[in-house]
């Protein structure tokens, strides 16, 4: 058992755990010891407090530094692996123990070393007994890696709030392994921050890499320096050149002139006038990442910022306030024309939230004082917002309900209540009217997004015949291939080599493949086709979500920052649809649409589907059945004709929830939808759900060359008219027939393009 010595009364002194089951352990004085609980209260985050990440790439140009970044990756994955091997096998041995598991749970995982300390005495042990690991890791990685290994096997044994739990821990990939978690540095002490720390000033690098067009303060004014005469001239006026005076330079600027290839800052030598030996921590230069291991001198990687005044906000926002500095992880990204088929990145985290520019803020502000109760219909393929007034007018007293002739007149009044003359009829969007919008894929995005597919399928082949070439003797020949073998046996011409063979995997009896696919030899070109080809994905990936931010933003700034939206199961929309929710990724929106109403201060409410039935209703409460085909709701009842998803959408407006977290207390407030049709009437709500009311936002261009980021714009909402013939194209078809066939069957000639 483990021998624990508490403190008794002496001032300063450490509770010590002495570990039997570590290499050199045991009661005696050769026993390792390890430190016990803090004496004061550890240092804790406040529960919702704001964080962000800002990512900084750093400079490998060095090939002697970038082996040394590469061999520490290769270290910390060696180590990581162990401990995922480590991690499976006590999870097999704890389900296999059923009768300890039912008697006591708790005392078997500890005594497999199922535990966070278990897994972190078990990274010890490795780089204790691996002496090679020790020049490249230190124990505080370590910790953290075996952190990293302990957080999945708590997903899978212990339920969330779901009653859920993870499949047991696998052992990852090498090409997976993409990040080396850094400790966080201490706010209860000062100078304490081990692994990764940020060694700098944003006012040093800019004093070191300032613009030679850069501004120096003269007599209350500003002048503009064309060009320093010497470099001594330009390190002298850089250093007058402040933070502040960077942040106040006009778009178009440059702010910084760094070098293609960045120097290492030298290392921390002599003493201070204290006595004190100089450290890392007295360095106010550039800005550099650094790494420091017993084994081994410091690892300094240089860091570089964007150099142009436009994106200078967003980077005094994270690391002029180094108070804020809480952790930094050395993360890795593929990237094909980068040295070693890698580029590397620090991702900073600060105690603060994101970085949001005044445009940004006044946007959110204006769309915060918006008194709007907005509904949200997502779909495979489209996503329908409609918003209305928090508080409806009341109409005047006395007037007869909408699409009822008036028996004093004989009049119909349904045309005239809620809607502006000069509109023919339309409801603007405006404070007190109702607004409407619908997100869709166009025709030029959808040929885009098959483009793209064909293009990743294309590199998919080249990866498969790379890897056939390398190792044709793990693969038969195809039937073609062998029929042309069998043709020249029978000619007696010599057999030809087959250099490329096309058929099934060399696999046994039961379909298994006899050698693993990880034992495969792979060329050069095989790593560098799959470098670009998740360096596309990638890109594709940050294009798609930079395009839901963009779209988010503009529906929160129409319809305001509180709305609802069907609790739905996307990956039941997977199943049934995956090429369509890959084009359209509902998902993503709806999570940025979620994020940015929260950043307003609002929230995106989740109403279930049982209780609700939005798409089988009109606003007037009449029930309209409809199969998944048809697209377009008509009312009997009422005469609302309009497509389903705004229907539905604005249903979505009216829900009340009395339990916000709970999406089944959530019911559709049919007084309120009485009382729409009451102000804005039948006609004019016909006529605003019928086409958008705001056009999607185009992304972002892409970030330079060296990102394969794919732009993906969303068109307005086109017009619908009558109910289609047959299934949308991210529906299943009809009974009978697919879609295609139907169009050109004789028995639908209606169906028949007439262009």
């Amino acid at each position: 058992m483990a021998v624990t010595r508490e403190n008794s009364g002496t001032a300063g002194a450490a509770d010590v755990l002495v570990s039997p089951d570590v290499k050199g352990g045991g009661g005696g004085a050769g026993g390792r010891r390890f430190r016990g609980k803090n004496k004061r209260p550890a240092w804790r985050r406040a529960e919702g407090a704001p964080v962000s990440v800002i990512r900084l790439p750093v400079e490998v140009s060095d090939a002697a530094v970038r082996a040394r970044v590469e061999r520490l990756f290769c270290a910390a994955w060696s180590l990581k692996r162990a401990l995922q091997h480590d991690a499976r096998a006590r999870v097999e041995a704890y389900w296999a123990g059923s009768h300890r598991r039912a008697a006591e749970a708790k005392a078997w995982r500890s005594e497999l070393g199922l535990t966070r300390a278990g897994l972190e005495r078990a990274a010890y042990a490795h780089l204790e007994s691996s002496g090679h690991l020790t020049h490249h890791l230190s124990k505080a990685l370590g910790m953290h890696l075996a952190d990293e290994v302990w957080a999945g096997v708590d997903r899978h044994l212990f339920a969330d709030a779901a009653g859920k739990r993870a499949g047991r821990p696998r052992v990852g990939s090498w090409w997976g392994f993409t990040r080396i978690p850094g400790r966080a540095r201490s706010h209860t002490r000062e100078r304490k921050w081990e692994t990764f720390r940020l060694a700098g000033t944003l006012a040093g690098h800019l004093a070191a890499y300032g613009s030679p067009a850069m501004t120096t303060r003269t007599s209350g004014q500003t002048t503009v320096v064309a060009a320093a005469a010497s470099a001594a001239d330009l390190v002298g006026r850089a250093s007058e050149f402040t933070v502040a005076d960077a942040l106040a330079m006009g778009a178009g600027s440059a702010v910084l002139a760094q070098p293609r290839r960045l120097p290492a800052p030298a290392g921390p030598s002599g003493s201070a006038s204290s006595g004190r030996r100089i450290s890392w921590w007295d360095h106010t230069g550039p800005l550099s990442v650094v790494y420091t291991s017993a084994g081994a001198p410091d690892l300094v990687l240089p860091v570089r910022l964007p150099q142009g005044s436009g994106r200078w906000p967003y980077v005094a926002h994270f690391l002029d306030r180094p108070h804020l500095w809480h952790k930094i992880d050395l993360v890795r990204r593929r990237k094909a024309s980068a040295p070693g088929g890698w580029t590397y990145e620090a991702h900073l985290l600060i105690l603060d939230a994101g970085y949001a520019s005044a445009a940004t803020r006044a946007r959110r502000t204006r769309a915060a004082q918006l008194e709007r109760r907005a509904g949200v219909d997502g779909n495979v393929s489209n996503l329908a917002v409609v918003s209305a007034p928090a508080h409806l007018p009341t109409p005047p007293p006395g007037s007869p309900p909408p699409g009822r002739p008036d028996t004093a007149t004989g009049a119909d009044t349904s045309g005239d209540a809620g809607t502006d003359s000069g509109t023919g009829g339309r409801t603007d969007v405006g404070g007190g009217q109702v607004a409407a919008t619908l997100l869709t894929l166009s025709e030029q995005e959808t040929a885009r997004l098959a483009r793209e597919r064909r293009k990743a399928k294309g590199r998919a082949r080249a990866l498969e015949r790379s890897r056939r070439a390398t190792n044709p003797g793990r693969y038969h020949p195809s039937a073609r291939q062998q029929a042309r073998a069998e043709r020249r046996a029978g000619k007696g011409l010599p057999a030809r080599q087959v250099n490329l063979p096309k058929g099934p995997r060399v696999a046994t009896k039961a379909g298994v493949a006899k050698n693993a696919y990880r034992s495969d030899t792979l060329s050069r070109g095989y790593h560098q086709i799959r470098a670009r080809h998740a360096q596309a994905a990638r890109g594709f990936t940050e294009a798609r979500q930079d395009r839901a931010r963009r779209a988010a933003a503009q529906i929160v700034e129409t319809h305001g920052a509180n709305l609802v939206i069907e609790d739905c199961d996307l990956r039941t929309w997977t199943r049934l649809w995956g090429a369509a929710v890959a084009r359209f990724t509902p998902g993503m929106l709806t999570a940025a649409l979620a994020r940015e109403a929260t950043a307003c201060g609002g929230a995106v409410l989740r109403a279930a589907t049982t209780p609700t039935a939005m798409s089988q209703h009109c606003l007037c409460g009449s029930l309209v059945t409809k199969t998944l085909s048809v697209r377009m709701h008509h009312c009997d009842q009422c005469g609302l004709s309009a497509p389903r998803d705004l229907v539905s959408a604005a249903l979505a407006s009216c829900v009340t929830l009395t339990d916000p977290s709970d999406p089944a207390t959530a019911r559709v407030d049919y007084t309120r939808a009485a009382q729409l049709i009451e102000t804005y009437t039948i006609p004019g709500l016909q006529e605003v759900l019928s086409a958008s009311t705001a056009s999607c936002p185009p992304p972002a261009p892409p970030a330079g060359t060296d990102h394969a980021a794919a732009t993906t714009p969303v068109a307005p909402a086109r017009r619908s008219a009558g109910e289609y013939g047959t299934p949308t194209p991210d529906e299943p078809p009809g009974p009978g027939t697919t879609p295609d066939r139907r169009t050109r069957n004789p028995d639908y000639p209606h169906l028949r393009d007439s262009s």
